[in-house]
């Protein structure tokens, strides 16, 4: 069975077996937390964490909880980061989450399943209307927010030209 997860010590190999897929991939990694190097593996734990309090969190950043996605081997298939409230700069670009799957498990349901997921923590933090937002160009993350309730609000166009489709979810 599919399950959220945060890392514990036990979860090591599978992180790095996840995180290895990303360097491999030569992709930029989503959710920006898994571009933080895991080693050693006890002190990103510990940033993790600390990123949902506010007193830990860094300028221009907002509170935020990071789950992983583990399948029935135990293998972590994708990661999702829930911000706890948003920023101007989120209200446009970033939004409540913000989630990716691993290169070598995508076109597998996941994006679907972890952003489902995710809403449901949403939900249980008290978070009713939830912005998710996806490049223009990026169809299959579309195809995910409007499959787990999305409503097309508006786009944004970044200073490089970037367009940016904002989603709400109730």
């Amino acid at each position: 069975m599919n399950s959220l997860i945060k890392l514990t010590p036990d979860k090591e190999e599978a992180y790095l077996d996840f995180y290895h897929d990303w360097q491999i991939s030569g992709e930029q990694k989503v959710p920006w937390i898994i571009g933080i190097s895991p080693e050693p593996f006890q002190a990103f734990i510990d940033f993790c964490r600390r990123q949902e309090a506010e007193e830990h969190i860094e300028n221009g950043f907002v509170p935020s909880s990071t789950y992983f996605l583990e399948n029935e081997n135990g293998i972590i298939t994708a990661a999702v980061n829930i911000r706890h409230r948003l920023n101007e700069y989120l209200m446009q670009r970033g939004g409540h989450i913000g989630y990716g799957v691993r290169p070598s498990e995508r076109k597998k349901g996941y994006a679907k399943m972890i952003l489902s997921l995710a809403l449901e923590k949403t939900n249980e933090m008290g978070i009713r209307e939830v912005l998710v937002t996806c490049d223009a160009e990026n169809f299959a993350s579309e195809k995910t927010i409007l499959s787990n309730g999305g409503i097309f609000e508006s786009s944004f166009t970044e200073d490089n030209g970037n367009v940016i489709k904002r989603f709400w979810i109730k």
